[in-house]
């Protein structure tokens, strides 16, 4: 029985949700997933970032029912997911998705359209329209065996939105294709967002998600280190400045090269990085001493890339450790607490 969910409800949400893998007797137990708490608005394109080994694919198996959580809940569209009709929701793709090499394209997708609830000639007519939009036309009646890496992320995706669903969740779609791939996978993602839907979706080309996400949430050890929207998280203070100045040879300065970040001439321009304003200004002043002339100043701000950097290395250790220190207070002295309000009740004149 599907449960109706508030319009104003987050597409995905967890609480609490933990994942332990006990690999056998005399091993150690690895926690993969630590009290995830997640709210992903509807309609947005959210992206789920950490790395290798960082909890992404458990909290994916768990979202679609792969797998169960050793602890905690989530949910799709107000529907628990440990309920079938959360899968009505759904649409999904893993990072290498798997297809009968003996099915042709269409076949394939109006196989998976069945398993979906989908029959009839309105199937064949969607499997088609959306063979034509991934770009697979001339393919339609190719038998899986022969499609490339590219082709087979594009009828992924296809197989994953053919029933409409109101979620996509999408384990790293752009893994292996070349540039023109990423970028048709890129505009099929933004297309559903504009439609309504929500793409969720793990991905390691931190470019990709900077161009298209509307928030991110970085995860390490299995641990929620950040979220939000991109130009929310990131430091907008300058953190270095490219100069760029004709009337100096490859050779250089060498007094500019030792200040400097870094120094290089790239066949045109000599280029300076500075590690800030100020710093940027005593370099051109010398520059120009030195007979150079600036053409272009430009002030690098922090890339989602480095801000990833930074809350994956020595900071967020450091937020772990604080975080769960904080976690084992909370936990040891909830029972004293109690104890003090039985003994309140105890003291307490009898009514």
């Amino acid at each position: 029985m599907t449960i109706a969910a508030d319009a104003n409800e987050s597409a995905i949400r967890t609480r609490a949700l933990r994942m332990v893998y006990h690999p056998g007797l005399m091993q150690r137990s690895k926690v993969a997933l630590h009290s995830l708490n997640l709210d992903v608005p509807r309609a947005s394109i959210y992206g789920f970032l950490g790395q290798n080994g960082a909890g992404k694919t458990s909290t994916i198996k768990i979202l679609v029912a792969l797998q169960m959580a050793s602890a905690g809940r989530a949910w799709i569209m107000g529907t628990d997911v440990i309920h079938p009709a959360a899968r009505q929701h759904i649409g999904f793709m893993p990072e290498n998705p798997y297809f009968y090499e003996y099915l042709t394209a269409i076949e394939t997708l109006v196989f998976y359209g069945k398993l979906s609830g989908m029959h009839g000639p309105s199937l064949t007519k969607k499997a088609d329209a959306l063979i034509e939009q991934f770009g697979l036309k001339q393919s339609r009646n190719t038998r899986m065996g022969e499609f490339s890496k590219g082709m087979r992320q594009r009828l992924g995706l296809a197989q994953a939105v053919l029933h409409e669903p109101a979620v996509v969740i999408l384990d790293e779609p752009m893994s292996g294709l070349d540039p023109l791939g990423r970028r048709d996978i890129r505009n099929e993602i933004l297309a559903l967002r504009d439609r309504g839907c929500t793409v969720f979706f793990s991905s390691h080309i931190l470019g990709d998600v900077a161009d298209i996400c509307d928030r991110v949430c970085i995860i390490h050890k299995g641990q929620h280190v950040a979220e939000g929207p991109i130009s929310a998280l990131l430091n907008q203070k300058v953190v270095e400045v490219e100069m760029a100045f004709s009337g100096i040879g490859p050779e250089g300065l060498p007094r500019l090269a030792e200040q400097a970040r870094r120094a290089w001439h790239d066949g045109r321009l000599y280029r300076l990085l500075a590690a800030d304003d100020d710093e940027a200004l005593r370099l051109r002043a010398e520059a120009e001493a030195g007979g150079g002339t600036l053409r272009a100043m430009i002030p690098h701000h922090e890339s989602l890339e480095e801000y990833f950097v930074r809350v994956t290395g020595e900071e967020g250790e450091l937020k772990l450790l604080l975080d769960r220190a904080a976690e084992a207070a909370s936990k040891k002295n909830a029972p004293v607490e109690g104890e003090k309000a039985a003994e309140a009740e105890e003291g307490a004149p009898a009514p």
